[in-house]
């Protein structure tokens, strides 16, 4: 494929979902992170586990884990994936006012996990809003991107910057 050519569309334009069953089963490894921005009170409630809604950090973790295994549902064109792990971490960063989000997700298939990894971090940003929003309504969420992939065709690519 060169780098004009979109792989979802088909020969007249119409959009398709690509066909992947001669691709080989490799080890696909992805992790995208993110952050939700907060008022420092709200960090401290969240670091003393003192909100209303109750354990925060535990709730986004799930909701990320079970949206990432829902990716092909969200995304039109997305293959339905085996996952065989699927991993999310919080970290609040005071100079940023932030709780940083991490995910990595894999599985071992024809395509890789970068969509279920951005996904996972992406629920559970919203996760996060929704059990805090009666405390903070200003928060910002910001930064979804993908760090690191590895497998397929294309092999490892880590985020430089």
């Amino acid at each position: 494929m060169s780098g004009g050519e979109f792989t979802h569309l088909d020969g007249q334009g119409r959009a398709r979902m690509v066909d992947v069953s001669a691709k080989p089963a490799t080890e696909r490894v992805a992790v995208a992170s993110g952050w939700v921005q907060a008022g420092p009170g709200l960090l401290e409630k969240l670091e003393q586990s003192r909100l209303p809604k109750g354990d925060v950090f535990a709730v986004a973790r799930v909701a990320g884990i079970m949206a990432a295994k829902r990716v092909d549902g969200l995304i039109p064109l997305c293959h339905p994936l085996p996952l065989h792990g699927v991993e999310i971490d919080f970290a609040i960063d005071h100079p940023s006012s932030r709780v940083m989000i991490t995910s990595r997700v894999k599985t071992v298939g024809v395509t890789g996990v970068e969509m279920e990894a951005l996904t996972a971090v992406s629920v559970s940003a919203l996760t996060i809003y929704d059990m805090c929003k009666s405390v903070d309504k200003s928060m910002v969420i910001g930064g979804v991107r993908l760090e690191y992939k590895s497998g397929g065709k294309s092999g490892t690519w880590t985020r430089k910057d």
